[in-house]
């Protein structure tokens, strides 16, 4: 009777393990690129809800005969917590979900006082792009690298088009 063979060789397991790394080699690079796209896309689509919040809210106001610009959207616990204007914290909500401020961690959003251009309040989103800074400007929501310290031109143009 011929003997069977009932185990793997050392050549085959070697080279069964060299695939295993050539793959895990190509697939984990694109896994993290697809998380790093999300956070971004993500981002971008935050950004959008806030510019048409802040839209609506003014179109509200206009109606309601009130014409003070709003100047901010948030405070140090949430980034977009509540609209603020030159008397202070209105009451109405920016987003229903505020999004909490979380300082120096990546692919967050975080709220620095008085940092901007003219002492505006920044909402800076920390992420492979670096630190994008956004300041509510005549009642608009604007990343402005070159008025605002902390952000960069590339990460405005890739969260704002």
């Amino acid at each position: 009777m011929k003997n069977s063979k009932k185990a793997f060789t050392m050549v085959e397991l070697v080279f069964v393990i060299a695939i295993v790394g050539i793959l895990a080699a190509v697939a984990i690079p694109r896994l993290s690129a697809t998380r790093d796209d999300a956070q971004i896309t993500k981002a971008r689509t935050l950004v959008a809800s806030v510019r048409n919040a802040l839209a609506m809210e003014r179109q509200k106001r206009i109606l309601r005969g009130e014409f003070k610009p709003l100047t901010g959207v948030g405070n140090a616990t949430n980034v977009f917590g509540n609209f603020y204007d030159e008397n202070g914290d209105t009451g109405n909500s920016v987003l229903e979900y505020p999004v909490p401020s979380v300082a120096d961690t990546k692919d967050h959003w975080a709220f620095s006082a008085g940092t901007g251009k003219d002492g505006r309040d920044q909402y800076i989103f920390n992420s492979t792009l670096g630190d994008v800074a956004f300041e509510v400007v005549d009642g608009k929501f604007l990343c402005n690298s070159e008025d605002t310290a902390n952000s960069n031109e590339d990460g405005c143009k890739t969260l704002t088009n």
